[in-house]
């Protein structure tokens, strides 16, 4: 279980510390920037913000174990653009969306998702930072626009705990993409979902999909459930195919899904109504939950506000530990929310902190 969460919001780094079944707020770290994402990295104790400066551009810093001072450090950079591109992007991180560490077996690793749609990797724990030409030079990428943002991004990174090499990423719009050879190679990798916002000759085109948060279930890693703007849908072997889960009650829109880091057939979402109105049904929070692989849900509400409720739950703003009880959630109203049973009850930490844009234990 862990003692320790960090909350990204839009005016600083919220560490959260675990006080027997609640949680302590504080303290805060670069207060009134916005902090994209954070990752604690348990190979060595380290942890990283990556800080969005505006006119100042997009930042990344690391904070060593036993240390108490950050360090800046190199942050993802595109080359420069060919004079001959006919790439309408603009090369430039706009955005560091996605940050997770490599495998175990790979110390230092570290790999970045950003704006506009660039994956990055790391081999010295962020000191430098290489494009992932392959993906980043594929052919279907002159069809990927943005899902939220003008651009495409990059919001998602699974990587395979038995084997380092497997890599699934999600892209908004882009669809889903896997690598088997650490990033070398890459193949689009959507079969089966559906993008309802396109023509109808177009929407299984699986490299204009928009999945909107994967996650990969780490006891059970061929297991991974995808959040999509046009429903739910959870993969079998690892993301070579999806099958859409049906029947979900409250709402199949959404941004974030958390899965169980042991049983496959477990994973919880945060509904909202439509794109249309990102806001609660019926202005009532809730949590859906899954314990059979998506053919039923339990809709959890115990805590959580019923009446005058209009906050959203960004893609990275739901989390579970590794006790699989244990679940944080934060919104873009900086309400945060607690679990120690599953979701069957919840308890409200804070109601007046910044837009959260994500949470995760560590």
């Amino acid at each position: 279980m862990s003692e320790r969460a960090l909350l990204s919001t839009r005016k600083g780094l919220f560490e959260l510390h675990r006080n027997g079944g609640g949680w302590d707020i504080g303290p805060v770290h670069f207060l009134g920037e916005p902090v994209s994402i954070a990752l604690a990295d348990p190979r060595d104790g380290s942890t990283y913000a990556a800080l969005n400066l505006g006119h100042f551009g997009v930042k990344l810093h690391r904070k060593d174990a036993g240390s108490e001072a950050w360090t800046e450090i190199a942050a993802p950079a595109y080359p420069a653009k060919p004079d001959d591109s006919t790439d309408t992007v603009e090369w430039t991180n706009k955005l560091i969306w996605a940050l997770e560490t490599g495998g175990a077996d790979e110390p230092g690793v570290l790999w970045a998702g950003t704006l506009p749609g660039g994956l990055f990797k790391s081999t010295d724990r962020g000191d430098s930072w290489q494009l992932v030409r392959a993906l980043w030079d594929a052919p279907e990428r002159a069809g990927w626009f943005g899902g939220g943002y003008d651009v495409p991004g990059i919001h998602s990174i699974c990587v395979d705990p038995r084997d380092s090499k497997n890599i699934l990423v999600g892209v908004s719009c882009g669809g889903a993409w896997r690598s088997t050879d650490g990033g070398a190679t890459w193949t689009v990798s959507s079969t089966g979902m559906r993008a309802d916002y396109m023509p109808p000759e177009m929407n299984e085109n699986e490299a204009v999909q928009d999945p909107h948060r994967l996650a990969r279930s780490e006891g059970s890693p061929d297991v991974v459930w995808c959040q999509h703007h046009c429903g739910m849908w959870r993969s079998e072997n690892g993301g070579r195919n999806w099958a859409e889960i049906t029947g979900v009650p409250v709402s199949n829109f959404g941004f974030a899904v958390a899965a169980h880091p042991r049983d496959g057939n477990t994973a919880w979402f945060a509904p909202a109504e439509a794109d249309q109105r990102r806001v609660p049904v019926g202005a009532a929070m809730s949590v859906t939950r899954t314990r059979d692989g998506g053919k039923t849900f339990d809709v959890l509400r115990a805590g959580l506000p019923q009446e005058h409720c209009y906050d959203l739950v960004y893609r990275h703003g739901l989390a579970v530990d590794e006790d699989g009880k244990s679940l944080l959630m934060a919104s873009t109203s900086g309400n945060v929310w607690s679990s120690i049973d599953a979701g069957d009850s919840w308890q409200a930490l804070a109601g007046n902190l910044p837009p959260a844009y994500a949470v995760r234990f560590g």
